[in-house]
Formats: structure tokens, sequence, C-alpha cells
């Protein structure tokens, strides 16, 4: 007999309730701030299309104490329920928290909770990095729905070495590199002197973000890339974001200023000895100093001058990553189908996949399902 009982959150008011009890496991469990409750909380209070969404966060109590949480929720696409991680389009890994770590059996319990109380056709649960505890629930006799490895891997690059300073990485960097930083410099300090700083506490953050999206959404619009919620007109999203980076203490905002004026920022957060980088972004008018280039040099720099152990470039595969990180990890997916309509386009998903693999990309009038779903 299992001495846990659990519980299925779907409302604003109790998810509200039970914070204290979440904080509380999340700080004794070191999980990362992606899957603390005020994460989850201010994207279920700022995401823009919540109409077509629903909670199902596992809760597993053991007495009057909080020891897992499996954030969970549903979003409706393209006529599918799908089952994915709370807060998945503002976070980079997706995972349970657990006050034991290795509790592999309570995972899968939380899973079984998830899929007896329904609600969903299909599941998608991605970007697990390599010792992620939900990866327990690949396994066979996992019980609920079935859930297998996916194609949709990601990769995340990072930057750890043996440097005993920023200069010391510098000057490892290859001669071309090191002359593109310099001549970044110098571009853009034709413009006005230039300056590279960590935000002060005190400073507000509502201008610097405001800059931030305005470069956001002209870079995407140069390079003809569709907009994201968190910069869209009028949302809330990243603010709400940043504030609990700033209201955790695990903020750091750099930014890159030419002649005062702001040329490049970056929003990272430091956690576990890491300094994560979750957005960066630049002044298009600048592009020819490469400003977020520099900017990226100069908070690696920093970081290891101030002892951090590892500069993380979170989930993705741009260029950049790879040139600079020295180390990368793949961020896995898995999926199952629930109700017949989700085993059929997970199905679907599998079979594009595999005759793409065999015989190329294969003719088709519009995307799998399984693919618009996930």
């Amino acid at each position: 007999m299992s001495p846990e009982r659990f519980e299925i959150v779907r409302t604003a008011e109790r998810l509200e309730a039970v914070g204290p009890a979440w904080t509380e496991l999340w700080a004794r469990s070191g999980a990362l701030v992606f899957q603390s409750h005020a994460w989850v909380s201010a994207w279920w209070a700022s995401v823009p299309d919540r109409e077509r969404r629903a909670l199902a966060i596992v809760l597993a109590w053991r007495g009057d104490l909080l020891v897992g949480v499996l954030p969970l929720a549903t979003v409706r696409r393209k006529g599918f329920r799908v089952l994915e991680w709370a807060a998945k389009d503002c976070s980079d890994f997706g995972d349970a928290v657990l006050s034991d770590r290795w509790n592999a059996e309570l995972v899968r319990r939380m899973w079984q909770q998830a899929s007896r109380a329904g609600g969903f056709d299909l599941a998608y649960l991605n970007r697990l990095l390599p010792d992620a505890a939900a990866r327990a629930l690949l396994a066979p006799a996992a019980g609920g729905v079935r859930l297998r490895l996916n194609h949709r891997d990601e990769a995340n690059w990072r930057v750890r070495g043996p440097w005993p300073t920023g200069r010391a990485w510098f000057d490892a960097q290859s001669k071309k590199t090191r002359q593109n930083y310099r001549r970044g410099q110098k571009s853009m300090g034709e413009h006005g002197p230039l300056t590279f700083r960590l935000l002060g506490p005190e400073e507000p953050l509502g201008p610097v973000l405001d800059k931030l999206t305005q470069f956001k959404r002209a870079w995407l619009a140069t390079h003809n890339l569709p907009s994201t919620a968190f910069y869209d007109e009028g949302s809330q999203a990243l603010p709400a974001m940043v504030q609990v980076l700033a209201e955790t203490g695990l903020l750091h905002a750099f930014v890159l200023e030419c002649g005062g004026a702001l040329v490049a920022v970056s929003i990272n957060f430091v956690q576990a000895g890491t300094m994560m980088a979750f957005v960066t972004t630049y002044d298009p008018a600048f592009e020819r100093g490469s400003p977020g280039m520099v900017l990226m040099m100069d908070y690696i720099m920093w970081s290891i001058d101030r002892g951090l152990h590892t500069v993380d470039f979170l989930c993705g595969d741009e260029g950049f990553k790879g040139r600079f990180g020295t180390e990368s990890l793949t961020l896995a997916s898995m999926m199952g189908g629930r109700t017949p309509q989700g085993a059929a386009a997970h199905l679907v998903d599998r079979t594009g996949h595999a005759l793409k693999q065999r015989f190329g990309k294969p003719k088709m009038t519009q995307a799998p399902v399984a693919e618009a779903a996930a």
C-alpha cells in the first residue's frame, strides 16, 4: 500500500493554495526554477490563450507534507487534447519535482494518476535532460499511458572548462573569434563609449524589457520569423517570468550600452553554480558590430571570474551555441496516445518519421496531426 495520497490541481484557486507547500518542496529538491510554483503560477496568470488550456498538475502528499509534483497541463491543438508540461512554452527543461530525486516509483504513480484522470488524447513531454526524473516513465512497466521516446530531440549546449579566469577563456578562443569580438567593440564604439554591466537590483526592469521586446520583434521581422507569445503586443508573459527570477533572487540581467543607449540585453539566471542564458537579443541597427556576440562573450568571462563552473545556453541549436559550447547534451522527448484518436496520431507520427528516415521527406498535403499537436 502506497503511503502517498494524490491530488490533481485543476483550478487557479487550488494552485494558489498549494503554493507554500510546493515552494518548500522545490527549495528542498534543488529543482530548477522552471519547476517552481512561482514559475508555473506566473505562466498560468499570463498565458494569452488560456481558454484552450487546462491545468492537470499531479501532487503527491505524505500526510501534510508535499513530496512530489508532476506539473502538467493540457492544450487543444488541431482538435486534439495534448498533455504537456505546465509552462512548457517558457521553460527550457521539463521534469517532476521530488523530495527524493531518485524515487522513480513515485514518478510512475503520479503518472498513473494523470492517466486515470484523463482529459487528454495524446501526451507529449519534451526537453528532458539526461538525468531527468521523468525519464522513469519510459519503463515498459511504468503504468498509465505508455510513453515512448519521440524523435523530436533538442540540443543543450554548455560552456565548461578548466579556465581559471575569464581572460584565460578568452585567450583560449580562436584568433578569428577574438578578432571578431574586438572588431565588434570597435564598430559599436564609433557611436559612443561601450559599457557592459549587470543591472543592479534597484534598477527598474520595465524599460529594459520594453527595449528587449522591441529588439526581438525587429529581429524576427528582419529574418521573416513568426513572433511568440513572449513578444506579442500587450503580452505580459515575459515580464511575469522575469519578475519570478527577480523575486527568487536568481535574476542576472546583463546589458551592453553604447553612448548610454541600450544595444543588447541578456536575461539570465544563476542556479547551482551555473549561469543560464534565458533570453538574449540586440538592436538590429547595430548588427554590424555583433552586439549579441560581444555581450555573450562578456557575460561568459564575467561568470568564470565569479567562480561559476558552467554557462548554459539552455535548449536550442542556434549556430553560435555550437561555436562557443564545449559540451552538448541531448534533450529527449516522449509521446503516447491515451484515446483511439491519440493512439492513431502517435502511430501516424512514428510512421511518418520512419518513412522520412528511410526514403526522405514523404509527400503529403499537410503535416501529420501528431506533428501539429506536438
